[in-house]
């Protein structure tokens, strides 16, 4: 595990201090969370981009040719 010193202005720290006491966690445990999540995101906006590189109109026209034109369940319609 490594050490960061981190230096927040007062009111930010204030704010993540209430939370990190509200969910009855260390004000560690709530930064370290925030910045997986943070990752998470990010890592998963790029993954995305990738994917959507190798996409292809062409087949994704193709496969919704394939879906019957029927009219939407009782409840379901728009």
């Amino acid at each position: 595990m490594s050490t960061l010193s981190l230096r927040l202005p007062d009111s930010l720290h204030k704010q993540v201090r209430e939370l990190a006491q509200q969910d009855g966690i260390s004000i560690n445990q709530f930064i370290s969370t925030a910045v997986a999540e943070k990752l998470s995101a990010l890592m998963t906006e790029d993954y995305l981009e990738q994917r959507a590189q190798r996409g292809s109109r062409e087949k994704f026209l193709a496969v919704l040719a394939k879906v019957p034109d029927v009219p939407p369940e009782p409840g379901d319609e728009i």
